[in-house]
């Protein structure tokens, strides 16, 4: 039965994969492409899915993987897949973890080494003789513990013995580019060329993306497209689909909190309001402790002004430093992270006429309250420091 305005509220999940894929048409032709050698057999194939958060690679990659698993069954050859979180499993032996437990989900959760690990993984992969996919969600966040030799145990699989020849397969996921994340033996599995860009939505795509989930998800009659074409407006700003659903079901809850026949106006900017804080820990949480504190210094100089001077946030930026007890780092490195920051989206970086003359680089923050950044920067700050004093 239906509850208020909600038909079937899971089609709003983010771990819900439509059975189309809107608007990502070409990157879909590009892993057909890539992966058509495996799904006819004797090949081994790694891939890197680039883009911000909410621009459909998880989704892409994952109903991706169904249809060739589908496909490759109707031709008697048999692909399996299994997905991992590196950001909720960011060592390389509760990676290993999640992945044996697709094989046997009942694999004790403690007591193995990593190189144990690996190994049980590898008779596994033995054992069942199909093809693998390991599709590796947030990458950059294993690499950042210092497990990027996980990779490299990976792709190299396929060479280390003939019952393991051209059967394991990766997809990597991340919001960056990784190449110069890894070693060069690691690098050298990868071909720089099988790299897929995903870019931001539209708002137009975006308007598309939630019809189609609200069509899924909503009883009808209870929202318009003026409704949609709101959501769509304020979620353009980051070209984010996760955001634009997620301020879908939000508006919805809200609708029915007040017991509402339909959503309005005022509930979407109701659900604008309380979405911005998951949407900036979502954005934030994996990031490094210099890009937090930047983010934190850019925050604390944006809360009266629209744009502040690159040496501005620097100075701030050290001050921040210095609360957290950090060494700051050099003018090279901290531009670097700024410029990082820009291309997740989180700043933005355009040339203006500065407080001298001659044009200078200013740093501003398009999406996200600045207050709202502080809070949540100074809150994963603490729950950082918290875990190392344990």
């Amino acid at each position: 039965m239906p509850s208020g305005v909600f038909r079937d509220i899971s089609k709003l999940s983010f771990d819900y994969v439509p059975e189309k894929l809107l608007h990502r048409e070409e990157q879909w032709r590009r892993l057909e492409v890539m992966f058509d050698p495996v799904a006819q057999g004797g090949y081994s194939q790694n891939v890197l899915l680039v883009g911000s958060i909410g621009t459909g690679k998880t989704v892409t990659s994952k109903r991706f993987c169904t249809e060739l698993a589908f496909n490759a069954r109707r031709h008697g050859r048999s692909i399996e897949w299994t997905i991992v979180n590196c950001r909720q499993r960011n060592s390389e032996a509760s990676t290993l973890l999640k992945m044996i437990n697709y094989f046997d989900p009942n694999f004790p959760d403690r007591g193995f080494s990593s190189q144990e690990l690996r190994k049980v993984l590898r008779k596994h992969i033995e054992k069942r003789g199909d093809h693998c996919i390991f599709v590796l969600d947030e990458v950059d966040a294993l690499f950042r513990s210092g497990a990027s030799d996980l990779v490299y145990f990976l792709s190299r699989l396929p060479e280390e013995s003939d019952t393991l020849k051209n059967k394991v397969s990766l997809i990597l996921i991340s919001q960056r580019h990784v190449f110069d994340m890894l070693d060069m033996s690691a690098l050298s599995t990868f071909k720089r060329t099988n790299v897929i860009e995903f870019g931001k939505y539209t708002k137009e795509q975006l308007f598309d993306i939630i019809s189609a989930r609200a069509e899924l998800a909503l009883v009808s009659g209870t929202y318009d497209d003026e409704i949609l074409d709101l959501i769509a407006d304020i979620a353009s700003e980051w070209g984010d689909a996760r955001f634009a659903i997620e301020m879908l079901e939000k508006s919805g809850m809200l609708a029915n909190e007040r017991l509402g026949e339909g959503i309005t106006t005022e509930d979407v900017r109701g659900a604008k309001a309380a979405t911005y804080a998951f949407v900036t820990e979502e954005r934030v949480a994996g990031l490094n402790q210099d890009q937090m504190l930047i983010l934190l210094a850019t925050a604390r100089m944006l809360r009266n002004k629209a744009y502040a001077e690159t040496s501005e946030v620097e100075k701030s930026y050290r001050i921040a430093c210095e609360e957290h007890d950090v060494k700051p780092r050099a003018h090279t490195q901290f531009y670097s992270h700024v410029k990082d920051l820009a291309g997740l989206g989180l700043l933005d970086i355009r040339s203006k006429k500065g407080s001298v003359a001659g044009m200078t680089n200013m740093i501003t923050m398009l999406d996200i309250p600045a207050d709202v950044m502080s809070q949540q920067i100074e809150q994963l700050l603490r729950s950082k420091k918290s875990k190392k004093r344990r």
